[in-house]
């Protein structure tokens, strides 16, 4: 369930408690004539079921509360009640496969902002995998893939070609485009400085790497994967099982294709930055186009539902 409070001016109040009312999946409706100060209003609370929210929350932005109220919607942990038992059976799917594209969006919006955080962990991330390609160590490898933030910027893509939000693409494409370019220049300088107190040397690079090697080895198999991932990533944001994005990270060479790169720019080895950087392309192109497709299954899926249970987000009177 979805707890939803609705700050809404006086005048408005009855309105908007029929559209809550006549709303599928809707339960606990609770009015505080005057409570609310700034802005001053009527608060309205509710909890929604999770398959009825995206319906839901698509109503309340057509109320048009942006300059003189508010809307906010927060995840409920526990709910004991048979009202809200009813009010989810009642709402069409069932909530671990919805989606709430109001929340998707707003999270891809934080999650693609390219801050000083964001470029720091994915430039950390990057130097671990040199040490782990350059000790052919597929445990720091691994590491470093978990630390990696660059899925939020490729779900940021995925989403906004969707949605058509040209500016959550241009956001998502540079937070992706200049972190990766960051960190790529921040572990060139750290592999030269590795380099000068003998901790890296050409000797590691140009060595056999059975267990990191495949990082500059792009093949049809990479792709594969990178798509596969790409699903499942796209399928834990929408689930809100967010902790399965661990599992995702670890699956895809993007930090170590680029960790690679860097470490092969440093002592001049071309060949091996051009396989890094074209395993870094394929991988993100692949999560791309997987959750773009994901995304579009799941609006279909969730369109023909509706349909077929009369709409899905109005009761039936």
């Amino acid at each position: 369930m979805l707890h939803v409070r609705v700050i809404v001016p006086a005048r408005r109040t009855e309105e908007l408690l029929g559209l809550l009312r006549e709303s599928v999946g809707v339960t606990h409706l609770v009015v505080l004539s005057g409570a609310a100060r700034e802005p001053a209003g009527d608060l309205v609370e509710c909890e929604v079921a999770r398959e009825a929210a995206d319906e839901l929350l698509d109503r309340l932005q057509g109320f048009r509360l942006g300059e003189d109220g508010g809307i906010t919607a927060g995840h409920l942990d526990l709910t004991l009640s048979q009202p809200a038992e009813r009010a989810a059976r009642e709402a069409p799917g069932d909530a671990a496969d919805a989606v709430v594209w109001q929340e998707l969006s707003d999270a891809s919006n934080e999650d693609s902002t390219l801050t000083v955080t964001y470029l720091a962990f994915l430039a950390l991330a990057t130097m671990i995998a040199a040490c782990g390609v350059m000790l052919d160590n597929a445990i720091l490898v691994v590491g470093a893939m978990a630390i990696g933030p660059e899925f939020g910027p490729l779900a940021g893509i995925s989403t906004a070609l969707v949605r058509s939000a040209p500016r959550l693409a241009a956001r998502s494409l540079l937070a992706l485009v200049v972190g990766f370019l960051v960190a790529i220049a921040v572990t060139v300088l750290f592999s030269l400085l590795m380099d000068h107190w003998s901790l890296f040397s050409r000797a590691r690079l140009d060595g056999k790497r059975p267990n990191t090697g495949f990082v500059y080895a792009p093949d049809a198999l990479s792709f594969v994967v990178a798509v596969l991932a790409g699903i499942a990533g796209t399928l834990s944001l929408t689930s809100s099982k967010s902790g399965l994005l661990v599992g995702v990270a670890i699956s895809v060479t993007t930090v170590p294709a680029a960790a690679n790169a860097a470490v092969a720019l440093s002592y001049g080895e071309f060949g091996q930055m051009r396989g890094s950087l074209e395993q870094l392309g394929l991988n993100l192109s692949g999560i791309v186009l997987a959750g773009t497709l994901t995304l579009l299954a799941q609006r279909l899926l969730w369109s023909e539902l509706r349909e077929r249970t009369g709409g899905g987000g109005r009761r039936r009177v």
